[in-house]
């Protein structure tokens, strides 16, 4: 069930990414996969250290997928900017 939480909570945050510009790597879509890959992987991370199985939901399971989505977010980011310098480079 965390897993569901984590998921959905990255997917929500996700939907703020329409306020920022476009340089995320492939898009919109690359921003959904980074936001929740980032609150997935970084929520289930949080849940082993502390000893949680992932069924146990609680209102810390969904807090713990924001930094997660932001981290997520901004590899994406990231690898965007890059990719974009790079192809301005070659031109």
């Amino acid at each position: 069930m965390a897993l569901v939480v984590w998921f959905t909570m990255g997917l929500a945050l996700w939907h703020f990414t329409v306020f920022l510009p476009d340089r995320f790597w492939q898009g919109i879509i690359g921003a959904l996969l980074g936001s929740t890959l980032g609150a997935v992987i970084f929520g289930a991370v949080v849940a082993v250290a502390s000893g949680k199985s992932l069924g146990d939901t609680d209102v810390g399971t969904a807090l713990v997928a924001i930094p997660g989505t932001a981290i997520g977010l901004g590899v994406v980011w990231f690898l965007g900017v890059r990719t974009e310098e790079q192809q301005q480079a070659q031109a």
